[in-house]
């Protein structure tokens, strides 16, 4: 996946709760949609963004700085479907539209 550029960008938890479980498992669950490698970096903390116990490691409350990398082929999708997630207050929400539009 070396030949494709790497794609990142910084993003905020705005959820109160922080990014617990269900966030996490939305966005390992949209993660594995795309062919790219992503990764959830935060401060020295590199986690797999498929990977829902990797992504709880990086305890990250409310306001904490995130950012998402992605490469490969789709790695600009993969990171404008991803953040979403962690910016939104309420990802259930996403969720929840996503299901409706099916």
């Amino acid at each position: 996946m070396s030949d494709f550029p790497t794609v990142t960008r910084t993003v905020v938890v705005n959820n109160p709760q922080g990014f617990h479980m269900r966030p996490a498992h939305l966005f390992a669950q949209k993660a594995q949609q795309f062919q790219s490698q992503i990764f959830v970096i935060k401060g020295d903390l590199r986690c797999d963004g498929r990977s829902i116990m990797e992504l709880l490691t990086l305890a990250a409350p409310q306001g904490t700085e995130l950012v998402i990398e992605a490469q490969g082929p789709d790695a600009q999708q993969a990171v404008e479907a991803l953040a979403p997630i962690v910016e939104n207050p309420e990802p259930e929400e996403l969720a929840g539209e996503e299901e409706s539009a099916e």
